[in-house]
């Protein structure tokens, strides 16, 4: 099959299936620990953590080889703005990454409506927080930091984890190898602190995907309207952390920028 599907093929549905277990990892740990009801706020908070961190190494170990291991527009974005990842292939990557995403969440969606008694339909906190999304203070979300107070800790860690990706990445780096721990455990830590503000995206289609899949439900469609500041702030971030790239590079390596699949 993967001949068949020749060098793009193999690329795109490496961002879907690692889109996919990315969120169906750690966007089912954000659900389930929500429904289930017997985790308290800092379990919860590394429970989650350690999913999205630890199956994001994971999941790059695993698929990088074949697409590099985005999983997350924002850093394709900034890989492209760094003159590493061809601009043409922007588009396809944000939709396989959509699709997987989404893909994820739905799997998530079927296990909780199988749950326990009252699980099935939610009927509780904003319909479980829209599946585990991310929110600001809003009229019918859970959120209790402002806009700006949201976008500023998107904006910020999200320029941090990517950084981390772009100079990790590097061909130039001595642990290239070590590269996918370093990048879990940089969204580990990133989910430490953002959670308790907004939830911690860093990442759109961790946002977008349980939006849209939350559309289940008739009511509390908070979490797709507040979806675009998931997508605005992670490109930003992202952008600046390419903008940093670009100023630490050796120009040796400016001459060639390395290619990160």
């Amino acid at each position: 099959m993967a001949e068949a599907l020749g060098g793009s093929g193999r690329r795109y549905l490496g961002e879907l299936l690692g889109s996919f277990g990315l969120l169906l990892f750690g966007g089912g740990a954000a659900v389930f620990s929500l429904t289930g009801g017997v985790f308290e706020s800092l379990a919860r908070v590394v429970l989650v953590s350690t999913a999205f961190g630890f199956g994001l190494a994971a999941l790059i170990y695993a698929l990088g080889e074949y697409s590099g291991g985005h999983y997350n527009p924002a850093v394709t974005i900034s890989l492209a703005l760094s003159g590493r990842f061809p601009a043409r292939d922007v588009v396809p990557y944000i939709v396989a990454q959509i699709i997987g995403g989404v893909l994820g969440m739905l799997v998530v969606l079927g296990i909780v409506l199988g749950g326990p008694s009252g699980t099935g339909s939610i009927q509780s906190a904003a319909q479980a927080a829209a599946l585990g999304s991310q929110s600001y203070q809003m009229s019918g979300a859970p959120g209790s930091f402002s806009l700006a107070s949201v976008f500023l800790i998107e904006v910020a860690i999200t320029f941090v984890f990517i950084m981390v990706i772009q100079l990790a990445t590097r061909a130039e780096g001595v642990v290239k190898s070590l590269a996918p721990a370093a990048i879990g455990f940089a969204l580990f830590v990133g989910n430490l602190v953002a959670i308790p503000v907004d939830g911690a995206s860093m990442n759109p289609i961790r946002s977008f995907s349980p939006a849209l899949v939350s559309l289940y439900w008739t009511t509390d469609h908070w979490a797709l309207v507040q979806s675009w500041l998931f997508w605005v702030a992670p490109i930003v971030g992202g952008i600046l952390a390419a903008l940093v790239e670009r100023a630490l590079r050796s120009p040796a390596a400016t001459q060639k920028t390395a290619p990160t699949n």
